[in-house]
């Protein structure tokens, strides 16, 4: 049986309706599903065992081979970014999410709590308090001081520096994804807000970042439960949260185009010296790309497509394990080099890494994907860059035309490449 109709090939687009007025401002979307290659809801049911368990090497080839059909993106996800261990029953992993609702639940009502409004389907644009902690009041917002709970000046320290972040929060979610018809709807809009605010409240270390809007949005419209989405953004943050701490002497991407700058080094030479003979030797020019995860430089569609084969190919079965009980998976963290069986559920680029046994964090393939940009135009860079806005836009031009599964293909040669000049291989 065929798994997708010939109609179906555009269905991206339908899962993902683009407002009509937006349809001329963002970029064409090249991922369309493909029927033997796609990972299908059919072959996503086939993959489970009666009480359960899923077959993750199979997932994992035919998601590097073809992406997810739109329908199941928001279920795979989940596995793909460890929320669940593809070891575990239904019954397992029905619990393990009835647990996860409540404790969002518990969490939210602690934000509600301190700021009513949450929950509501609205969200706010404006600040509520002033930098010390007084409440600001704002006779123009409907409900007004009950609805945002500012009877008091706010004293603690935490509660201050959480209440300061969600009007701009706020402002970030007015402008996340705008052209989707999905965030036509203000309590769409709010879902995001919320899940956003939540979650800089359990995570105030890092608190709210620009950009994290753009790591979460896709997660809220492909999960409709709100506790869901949130510990799917949640589990992708904790390989992405350090891109986000930024102090005053340092960016948090900054130890990936450390990396970054090391790999052209060892691959290209002599379009390193060229880079830093124009002052782009720091290669900030890839912070967005690497912070972001390429979502600005891809359509809605693409970007989602792109994502899912990096996850895919860096993943490594004992993530699950890892995020539960670091301490337990720690003494299991060389199984699979040993383990055949193991090395076969791990993604094409997290299996040369484990074979070859390097554990360097920031050694991930967003990184080899800048290079292989980098390398793809190293002949037009080294003639035509004389400074580095001329850098920015020979990429720019590049990014708008870029196939994700080609740049992922790509990265694994350069990866390749980066392993034999430096011996590692």
């Amino acid at each position: 049986i065929r798994e997708f109709t010939k109609s179906s090939t555009g269905d991206s687009e339908a899962f993902f309706p683009i407002r009509p007025e937006c349809q001329g401002d963002v970029p064409k979307t090249r991922f369309k599903p493909r029927s033997g290659k796609t990972l299908s809801a059919r072959r996503w049911h086939a993959a489970f065992s009666e009480d359960g368990h899923l077959d993750i090497a199979k997932v994992l080839s035919r998601i590097q081979r073809g992406g997810i059909h739109p329908s199941i993106k928001g279920l795979v996800w989940e596995f793909l970014l460890g929320c669940y261990d593809p070891n575990s029953t239904f019954d397992e992993r029905n619990q393990l999410r009835q647990q996860r609702r409540e404790q969002y639940g518990l969490w939210k009502a602690e934000c509600e709590r301190m700021v009513p409004l949450i929950g509501t389907g609205k969200f706010i644009t404006t600040p509520i308090i002033t930098d010390d902690g007084q409440p600001i009041e704002d006779p123009s917002r409907m409900g007004g001081m009950h609805e945002l709970g500012r009877h008091d000046p706010v004293l603690d320290k935490n509660v201050i520096q959480w209440k300061l972040l969600l009007h701009q929060i706020g402002l970030d979610v007015v402008r996340t994804d705008r052209a989707l018809v999905f965030y036509e709807s203000e309590s769409n809009q709010a879902k995001l807000w919320t899940v956003l605010s939540v979650y800089s409240w359990v995570d105030n270390d890092i608190g709210y970042v620009q950009g994290m809007n753009d790591i979460c949005s896709p997660m809220v419209i492909l999960l409709e439960n709100e506790a869901d989405a949130f510990w799917c953004f949640e589990h992708a943050m904790r390989r992405l949260r350090e891109n986000f701490r930024c102090s005053t002497t340092s960016i948090g991407v900054q130890t990936q185009l450390n990396t970054l700058s090391e790999i052209i080094k060892a691959v290209d030479p002599k379009l390193h010296q060229h880079l830093e003979d124009l002052d782009a030797g720091e290669y900030l020019f890839a912070f967005r790309m690497l912070m972001v995860l390429f979502r600005r430089e891809f359509s809605f569609v693409d970007a989602l497509y792109l994502w899912e084969l990096i996850w895919a190919m860096e993943y490594n079965p004992n993530i699950f394990s890892l995020y539960e009980d670091p301490n337990g998976a720690r003494s299991n963290d060389a199984a699979p080099k040993d383990d055949l069986k193991l090395l076969k559920q791990c993604g094409k680029f997290e299996r040369k890494n484990v074979k070859t046994g390097c554990k360097d964090q920031n050694n991930v393939l967003a990184i080899y994907l800048v290079a292989s940009l980098l390398e793809s135009q190293n002949k037009k860079l080294l003639k035509d860059a004389k400074g580095l806005d001329d850098v920015v836009q020979i990429l720019g031009n590049v990014t708008g035309n870029l196939d994700a599964k080609k740049a992922c293909k790509r990265a694994l040669k350069i990866h390749r490449k980066y392993l034999q000049k430096t011996g590692k291989s």
